[in-house]
């Protein structure tokens, strides 16, 4: 992941300078500019002389860790704002906040609507954690743009131990259920899952140049936010990476997307990537993943699934 630009979101307190710490530990890493942007939480009124308290802020950190900083202008805090400063940066980064509105109730959290309108890499950041990322969780789909998502996060946390996960849906098993097929068929499907599963994940691991330190990998079953959720916690990740499809407000109201979930349920920092960023190696990670599992790996859905659905 190629970070030469970071701007990182703030409202100034104690609690969100988590958010520009990690910023300044990316900065630092990646030899990359920085730029303060100073937007308060939703509802609340702008602090006094937040102008200077942020030119303040960008002094201190240029002058802790020797890199570029600049501040954006101090505007309406709208979401229109932070799109047109984030036009042109490589990673956006923003502290975890849990807006209780309308908006948020039927558009989804700040956050999820940036991402409507940004093809960039967003981190939402938690808490501190270390100076630098120690494991990192990739959430894998098996898309023509896992392998993209892959490197990229290898690329931000270049020292961190990495693993790569995936969860099996079960809802074609649970259709199987509903059909009434024989007990030995939902076995025998499932089994076939978990080995069209494990070939998809080597190969993963196989299509990039493995790093110094090792690469994991595990799947899981069930739902692919809370399993992602529960991997997390079961490792003890510090960051979670995954993708996310472009869709509509209405599209995450009404069936909900992995990184709603992941954001609403987890407690590691969390670098959701649009696949608009991925889309350039797209293509060629999809040619190796078939040169690697062969041309047939595509797992058909049973008879008695695609009659229920």
């Amino acid at each position: 992941m190629n970070i030469k630009s970071i701007l990182v979101v703030t409202d100034l307190s104690a609690r969100e300078n988590v958010a520009v710490q990690r910023a300044w530990q990316l900065a630092d890493t990646h030899r990359a500019s920085v730029r303060l942007m100073y937007v308060p939480p939703h509802g609340q009124k702008a602090l006094p002389a937040a102008a200077s308290r942020l030119a303040n802020a960008a002094r201190q950190l240029e002058e802790t860790m020797e890199l570029r900083v600049r501040t954006a202008p101090i505007e309406s805090g709208k979401l229109e704002d932070l799109v047109s400063q984030a036009q042109g940066t490589d990673l956006v980064v923003l502290p975890h906040r849990h807006e209780r509105s309308t908006a948020a109730f039927f558009r989804g959290q700040p956050v999820l609507r940036l991402l409507r309108r940004l093809q960039r890499p967003v981190l939402v950041v938690r808490q501190a954690r270390g100076a630098s990322y120690e494991r990192v969780l990739v959430a894998v789909d098996f898309s023509a743009a896992s392998e993209a998502l892959v490197k990229l996060a290898a690329g931000l946390a270049t020292s961190a131990e990495l693993e790569i996960f995936h969860a099996i849906s079960t809802l074609d098993e649970s259709k199987l259920r509903s059909a009434e097929a024989p007990e030995h068929a939902v076995r025998a499907y499932r089994e076939r899952c978990l080995q069209h599963a494990r070939e998809r994940i080597v190969s993963l691991t196989d299509s990039f140049d493995t790093r110094r330190n090792r690469v994991l990998t595990a799947i899981g079953r069930g739902d692919p936010g809370r399993q992602t959720v529960i991997q997390q916690e079961h490792t003890g990740a510090d960051l979670v990476v995954l993708g996310k499809k472009r869709t509509t407000a209405w599209e995450d109201f009404f069936c909900g997307s992995v990184a709603h979930r992941v954001l609403s349920w987890g407690t590691s920092d969390v670098l959701v990537v649009p696949d608009g960023c991925l889309s350039a190696t797209a293509p060629h990670a999809a040619r190796r993943l078939a040169s690697a599992v062969g041309k047939n790996t595509a797992l058909p859905v049973p008879a008695a699934a695609r009659r229920m659905s």
